[in-house]
């Protein structure tokens, strides 16, 4: 366990569980998602996961395609599904304090805006 514990605590190879924990993804797909990474790490990220048993690997043609060994890892299953699930509930709160916070926000005519920021002359 703690061994797991040691491959998913790297973010990014967090962020790639989580993006094929539902639904299977090829790597493209998995890079598209993650644009500040390079393919190249990627492919090395989902290399430590599927050696550490975390991912299933597919090969189609000349791509491959990844899925979440969500049945293979007990008690880290639970405890990955509440993480993320906490994280997007307290994330959606944020936002809804920070709209009400803020109130409903004015529609300016496009000029008028450009003239209040020193814009159009």
């Amino acid at each position: 366990m703690s061994s797991l514990l040691t491959v998913i605590a790297a973010p990014r190879r967090l962020e790639i569980l989580r993006l094929v924990w539902d639904r299977e993804r090829c790597a493209g797909e998995i890079h598209e998602a993650m644009p500040e990474v390079s393919f190249g790490a990627v492919s090395q990220h989902l290399r430590v996961l599927s050696t550490a048993g975390l991912v299933a690997q597919r090969a189609e043609g000349r791509f491959r395609y990844y899925l979440a060994r969500k049945e293979d890892l007990g008690s880290l299953r639970e405890w990955l599904e509440t993480m993320w699930g906490d994280a997007l509930a307290r994330l959606k709160t944020r936002a809804e304090l920070e709209e009400a916070r803020r109130g409903p926000r004015p529609r300016m005519a496009g000029p008028r805006r450009a003239l209040r920021k020193g814009g159009f002359q």
